[in-house]
């Protein structure tokens, strides 16, 4: 069955960053969409970036464009989400998803304080 783990949350002081990563199996990973989301106390959750299977298309929510970068490692079936110059709004539960399969991780927290 598909399966997403994800790890690299924290607690982070405003102004640093964080590298998350999420580990698929279950499914043929090269050939899949991925996606990060999160979700804030009190709001739905919402779509952080997206990469194409080969990695070469990548989208992004306007809140963090110039700040995120997501990345994937095809032959570690893995999905990376870099993210620098983090301010306490970015803090959220951070789910990897997978549109194929319509499967969610368990998330991992970020949370971004002084």
């Amino acid at each position: 069955q598909v399966q997403l783990v994800e790890s690299g949350g924290g607690l982070v002081q405003p102004g640093g960053s964080l590298r998350l990563s999420c580990t698929a199996s279950g499914f043929t990973f090269s050939s899949a969409f991925m996606n990060w989301y999160r979700q804030a106390p009190g709001k739905e959750r919402a779509m952080v970036a997206g990469i194409g299977s080969a990695g070469g298309f990548t989208t992004y929510a306007d809140s963090v464009k110039g700040r995120f970068t997501i990345s994937r490692d095809n032959a570690k079936n893995t999905v990376y989400l870099q993210m620098n110059s983090l301010k306490p709004e970015d803090t959220a539960v951070y789910y990897c998803y997978v549109p194929m399969f319509r499967s969610w991780g368990q998330g991992t927290q970020v949370t971004v304080s002084s």
